[in-house]
């Protein structure tokens, strides 16, 4: 299905808003709904964390996702191309944003290709009594952190199916491909990982993980670091500020009811993180049952530690074992491709608009390419460390300073946030207030320059996980080097096939408000 834009130019749109709701939940719940939220959660004041949580979601999640919103569904574009028609001088911001998630979709697809070779492992617990063990020595084959040519088959074949199934979902296009995806995808990651969570519940020692992830800690809401944990989580769990949402509303219908939607994706993410948190830590109790221990006593509450080491050594204790851990896994799986597929829609997009591909082209040429860093970076025996490195660099400083960055320069800038208030208003029913511009323009960027800063100063103080130097700043600070290099040269490159004209002929407000009625 396609649209027509204001200078004639044809655009691939969902088949319903109800396909873009999907998508947009597909791209938001992800592996860290799983692994991070309940771990983050618990060490930060128990059910004393969703206040602040709840207050992050209103005052930074869900103002930003309507940013993004506004700038993707009025500049018809990827983040790149809307900034540019935004703000000529935002181009290389859209295109710092397209670099993150080129890196993170690398990484990220290999911690699917793992959640596939558990899958299969899960018949039949071929793990094994030493989780810990099976998972860096025998499955990764990790060796200590530096560069490595030599590949681990146990991850490059399923890292080869995954991208195999990207290139073709998105070859199939936004409605033919991605919007299918997730319309079956987000259905089945519901039921499945619901039923987990009622088979936990009912769990000998499910209580005892319950009351350890929700008694209230009220003290700790005095804790700053409470209070950046909460706004962390809901700015990396929503897939803001880093392209994916500007262009999957670049693919929203002119009219369509943009800040409804966003409502429905905000909340429903956070339902089932905490939905993730009640499966999460009856399962955690039950393992603590098992041990004789305290559920706190346990090691590994969160990131891959919890899905590949703790979970796997939870399910051999479970009766009817193998469904138990077919369903975690392939939840796992679903959660982590319907993200990765937004992470690569952000970049092929950006690609096919630059250079005048076909969707098709742009599609194999940036599944390629991904498909060869991943392989080379990620499906070796320094795999593990890699990842973690870029994984820390890319999220924690390098998305929240493209977001700072977006907010300053729509709000403060180019002084389009009124424009893109009234343009939401003119299509959505319910309506941002004046209050939108300073949640944008100045607490959200406020708050993520001070979380970034601490973040700054504790790497630069204490390194990474007791890395060498070298490593952090090769893997580390060169990944946002490299990030920032591509920005620079995306934005000196020329863009084919489009005239001035492309980045100005937009719709005035009144225009859409009069279509409205």
């Amino acid at each position: 299905m396609t649209t027509t834009g204001p200078t004639g130019s044809q655009r691939q749109t969902w088949t319903s808003n109800r396909g873009f709701i999907l998508a947009a939940i597909g791209s938001a719940v992800g592996l860290g709904n799983i692994w991070r939220f309940p771990g983050v959660a618990y060490d930060s004041g128990g059910g004393a964390f969703l206040v602040p949580y709840l207050i992050a979601l209103v005052t930074a999640g869900l103002p930003i996702l309507f940013l993004d919103y506004a700038i993707g569904q009025r500049f018809r574009g990827s983040a790149p191309l809307a900034l540019r028609r935004l703000w000529r001088k935002a181009e290389v911001i859209g295109w710092f944003q397209t670099m993150l998630l080129f890196i993170i979709s690398v990484y990220y697809a290999a911690v699917i290709a793992w959640a596939l070779s558990y899958f299969y492992f899960s018949f039949g617990n071929k793990w094994g009594n030493d989780t810990a063990s099976f998972f860096v020595n025998d499955y990764l084959k990790a060796s200590e952190p530096g560069i490595s040519s030599e590949l681990v088959a146990g991850v490059a074949w399923p890292l080869a199916l995954v991208w195999v199934l990207i290139i073709i979902v998105l070859a199939a296009g936004i409605a033919g491909g991605v919007e299918k995806v997730n319309v079956v995808g987000i259905p089945l990651l519901v039921l499945g990982f619901g039923a987990l969570v009622i088979r936990a519940v009912t769990l000998p020692g499910a209580t005892d993980g319950l009351n350890a992830l929700f008694t209230p800690d009220w003290s700790e809401l005095t804790n700053l670091n409470v209070w950046i944990a909460a706004y962390s989580q809901i700015f990396f769990s929503m897939s803001i500020a880093f392209g994916i949402m500007i262009a999957y509303a670049s693919f929203q219908r002119r009219r369509a009811n943009m800040t409804s939607s966003g409502l429905v994706v905000g909340f429903a993410n956070s339902s089932f993180e905490i939905l993730a948190g009640i499966g999460v830590f009856s399962a955690l109790g039950f393992l603590a049952h098992q041990e004789g221990v305290a559920v706190g006593e346990l090691e590994g509450l969160t990131g891959p530690i919890l899905s590949f080491v703790t979970f796997p050594a939870v399910i051999s204790e479970m009766p009817g074992s193998t469904v138990f851990g077919a369903l975690f896994f392939g939840s796992l799986v679903i959660a982590g491709f319907t993200s990765l597929v937004s992470l690569v829609v952000g970049v092929s997009v950006a690609v096919q608009e630059k250079f005048g591909l076909s969707q098709r082209v742009a599609a194999v040429v940036v599944g390629v390419v991904s498909a060869a860093l991943s392989f080379g970076l990620f499906a070796t025996t320094t795999g593990l460390f890699t990842l973690d490195t870029v994984d820390m660099f890319a999220n924690n400083i390098g998305v929240v300073s493209s977001a700072i960055a977006m907010c300053i320069a729509v709000v403060w800038l180019a002084r389009e946030g009124r424009v893109l208030r009234l343009h939401l208003n003119a299509i959505s029913t319910f309506k941002l207030g004046s209050w939108w511009l300073p949640l944008i323009g100045v607490f959200a960027p406020t708050f993520l320059l001070v979380m970034m800063i601490q973040k700054i100063i504790d790497v630069i103080e204490n390194g990474y996980e007791d890395y060498p130097n070298w490593y952090i700043y090769t893997f580390g600070w060169g990944t946002l080097g490299f990030a920032l290099a591509g920005a620079i040269i995306g934005t000196a490159t020329r863009w084919k096939g489009r005239d001035q004209a492309d980045f100005e002929a937009w719709p005035s407000v009144e225009f859409l408000e009069g279509e409205r009625r």
